[in-house]
Formats: structure tokens, sequence, C-alpha cells
């Protein structure tokens, strides 16, 4: 969904989070200021991988290309990375500037980062070296790690207290672990996709417990939680108070008040990388602060990487790879646009590297998550008809067909539900991942609702935000659960299910 329009700051220059991280030494040296000063974070880890963060900045003349270099201790390897040319030789990494970012200003900064693999113990590198000059000299190695090199956990992990429910695919339902048929009926919370690349915070306006308590009172039992690729992975872009681990550590605790609630927690890709200008482009900047087209190979895995790494042992969270996917928009054929939907690559009119919702998907499954996983179909996630033939491969067998139905869609009636929908909806579990209409109304929400419940299909209200109604749909006026006229059909329907 389109957003209210608000002004985008953009910081080009920002630095690596710290708070509650593995963290190399940053203190300068008694007597001549170091050469160069590495902060090195591990934002993100799970059983077998991380993610690191690292800002170096240059104390020393002024360059016009670098290379960063450290030793791993442990075994640790670098499997993909941004904002530099990463490559490894035994123990030894080497980030290597970019075309775009090798004029490096005395006392400039630059916020790398990677995801790695490690077993045992994942130490902090605590020697570092820029353009063969030793960065942090004569400092005495200091970190937050623990032993084993484990960084703390930042607050709110994403564990909850295990009162949402582990649901998991079984034919076209979904189940929790005893076997009982679940649906998701529930809201969106919006905000955690635009206000960190804007500059402003995490999310827009209250995400406490009484917030997420009155999110439960409508008897809702799920809430999506849209994200930004670029805060969570702490690219350069960002303000650094909003971004990496501090970001991440926001994330979590929502998803830790869903759960403590009984709610299950959807975290959901929803603005990414990439430059797209063609038909129907959200916005010219390469960055991620519109809706673009398709996710991007540069960001979009390394992303989910990271996010299934942070969530694979809380089967509670399911897991929404990508807002709304509009590749027809940009193609010229339907087939071009499923293609380009499910394997990526190359796609016609889109300028960027694409990643495919295979790529996703195996991203995911890479880190051993076994979450459930929504996959929206083309068309900004309207159109379905060839999701059941384009099906990306799970070989969990978890994966859910995700749709999105406003009242101007192309696909707003029931004619057109029960001949692309219905079908879909009849081999696997359907999540409608939002619903609404911009009438300040709820006549038409109330049609597709009672259709969904015919069909035992899932649904999710856009949005839970205090925006006005012209802008785009919003459930509520305050975030105390006080509904507008459009969210009060949502909450009766919702409280009626349950009555």
């Amino acid at each position: 969904m389109r957003h209210p329009p608000r002004s985008v700051v953009l910081l080009v220059s920002a630095a690596a989070a710290l708070l509650g991280s593995a963290v190399a030494p940053v203190v300068t040296a008694s007597g001549a200021t170091p050469a160069c000063t590495v902060e090195y974070t591990v934002s993100n880890q799970w059983d077998t991988g991380f993610q690191g963060d690292v800002k170096v900045t240059n104390n020393a003349a002024a360059a016009s290309s670098w290379s960063l270099t450290f030793d791993f201790a442990n075994g640790q390897k670098v499997t993909q990375g941004w904002n530099a040319k990463w490559s490894q030789s035994g123990t030894t990494v080497t980030a290597a500037n970019e075309s775009w970012n090798g004029a490096l200003a005395s006392g400039a900064s630059l916020s790398l980062g990677f995801l790695g693999s490690w077993s045992g113990t994942n130490a902090v590198p605590v020697s570092f070296k820029l353009n063969g000059a030793t960065c942090n000299a004569d400092a005495e190695p200091t970190t937050t790690a623990s032993p084993t090199g484990e960084p703390t956990d930042p607050p709110g992990g994403g564990g909850g207290d295990g009162t949402a429910p582990e649901l998991s695919v079984s034919g076209n339902k979904l189940v929790d672990s005893t076997g009982a048929t679940r649906r998701l009926l529930g809201v969106n919370r919006s905000g955690g996709e635009f206000m960190c690349v804007q500059g402003y915070g995490f999310f827009d306006g209250p995400v406490d417990d009484a917030s997420v308590a009155a999110i439960a009172d409508w008897d809702a039992n799920t809430v999506r939680i849209p994200l930004n690729e670029e805060c969570w992975l702490g690219l350069s872009n960002i303000k650094p108070e909003y971004a990496g681990d501090k970001y991440i550590a926001a994330v979590k605790d929502l998803v830790a008040k869903v759960e403590a609630h009984g709610m299950t927690p959807v975290v959901e890709l929803h603005w990414s990388y990439g430059q797209y200008t063609g038909n129907s482009a959200g916005c010219s900047d390469v960055h991620a602060t519109c809706q673009k087209p398709m996710p991007d190979a540069q960001y979009s895995p390394a992303f989910w990487s990271s996010v299934a790494g942070a969530f694979k042992d809380d089967r509670a969270v399911a897991f929404d790879l990508f807002n709304e996917p509009y590749p027809d928009r940009a193609t010229s054929t339907t087939t071009q646009a499923w293609q380009c939907w499910r394997d990526g690559g190359t796609c016609p009119g889109i300028g960027y590297e694409v990643a495919g919702m295979q790529d996703l998907v195996d991203s995911v499954r890479a880190t051993g998550a076994r979450n459930l996983i929504l996959a929206g179909g083309i068309a900004y996630s309207n159109d379905l008809s060839q999701w059941l033939t384009y099906k990306p491969t799970d070989p969990t067998g978890n994966l859910v067909a995700a749709y999105h139905l406003y009242n101007f869609n192309t696909c707003a009636t029931e004619a057109c539900w029960n001949s692309t929908i219905a079908p879909v909806a009849a081999q696997v579990p359907l999540v409608a991942g939002e619903i609404g209409e911009n009438t300040c109304s709820h006549a038409f929400v109330d049609q597709a609702m009672k259709w969904f419940d015919d069909r035992g299909i899932s649904y999710l209200g856009w949005t839970w935000n205090t925006w006005d109604c012209s802008s785009g749909p919003s459930l509520i006026s305050d975030y105390d659960g006080t509904p507008t006229s459009y969210g009060i059909g949502l909450r009766d329907h919702l409280r009626a299910l349950n009555g």
C-alpha cells in the first residue's frame, strides 16, 4: 500500500549502530591519533550465521581509494556483503571500495556490512588495517561479547513468551502445533518501512504494550509489521540511531510485544533498494524510500538471511517476502512478469538485478528456518492468476499465497475472486495480507470479509495508524483503539467472529 506524503530526509554518511552488540575497541591511543578507527558490530547472530557491521573512520590524509583488512580467529567466513567488494583468503578478510565510494576524506567515515558463517566461537577481530595502516593502534581490546563471542541479546529478543501459536501448512489450511485449524485475522502496523529511512524514528506512533494490547482488544490474532531492508542491514544512507542493530532491536521488541498478547507477528519486506523509473514508479530514488516493482538481488537475499536467522528459533513469526510486486507494469507480457516474479535476474523494464521469490525462499531456508512464508502475486499482490503455475519450491512445504485487496484494485469483484482467487485458496492457504477501501466507510471490506470467511481465508486490515482516511485506509483515530468509520467494520467483524 502507498503511504501518506512525507518529506524524505536521507543522510549519505552514517555510522554503524552499537547497542547490545559485540564491538571492537573504539578508543584512541595515548599519544598520536591512530591512522584510522574501526567499530565492529555483530548486530545479529544465529546458530550458524551472523550479520557484521563495520564503521571505519579515516584519521589520516584523504584517499582516492581504500581497502580495509582484518583477520578472523575462529574460522568465520564472509558469505555476502554490501557497500564494499568483500573477499576472503584464509583468515584474512578484505573490504575494498566500490566504484562509487572510493573517495575517503580525512575525518570521514564509512559504514560497511556483511553476512558470515561461524561455528563454536565468534570472536571479534582485534586488528584492522586501512590501506596498510593499523587502526586503533596501541589500544587494549575490549568487547561486550560473551566468552564465546556471542553478542548480548538486544532488548525484547524475538522469542516473546511463547503464547503465540506455531503455524504450519496442512493442505490448504494453516494449523497450529495441536493440528487445530487457524486463520490469520488482524491488522497491519505501518511505520517500520518508512520512518527510519526518512530519519524520524522506528515506527509511526507508539508501540508500547498498551498500544499493542489495544490491537488484541479488537479480537485480532495477527499483526503484520512492514520493514525496510536498508534500515535492517544498516546501510550508510540511514541515520545511525535508526539503523542496524538499533533497528533490529526495535523490531524484535515489537515482535515480542505482539507475541506476548497471543498474536502472530508477520514481518514483511516493504521498501527495498534499486532504482526504477519506469511505468508506475513510486520514486526515482535508488534507496529504499518507496515501493519498488521487485526485490533487489544486491540486498534482499541478505535481508532475508538476516531476518530468518533472527527468528528461526521462533516458529510463531511468519515471513512475508515482499509487499506488492508489480513486474507486470515494467514487462511487456504476463509470462515475462511471472517469470521475473519467481526467477528474478535481468527482468525486462527493470534496471537493477532482481531477486525472485525463489531466491528469497532459498535465503530463508538456508538458515534452517522453517517459519511460515507468504509470497504475494503480481499487480501489487492483487493478481494470483498464475501463482500456482509459478509457485516457488519450498522444501519445508510451509509456503502460503498472499493477496492484497482494495476497492480500487483491478480484481475487486466477487466474479474475479471466484475465477482467480478461489482456485488458489482451494490448494494452498491464502492470506489477504492487506484489505481496505478509500471511502472512509466499510461496505467493501464487509463484502470481502464475508467472501473470505465462507472459504476459510485469512485477512488483515490496512492499517493500524492514525492517518486521515483520504490519504489511505486508516483503521483508528487514536492508538487506544478508537476506530474510524472504516475501522468500525473490521473491529465489529472480528469481535463477532469470536463472540
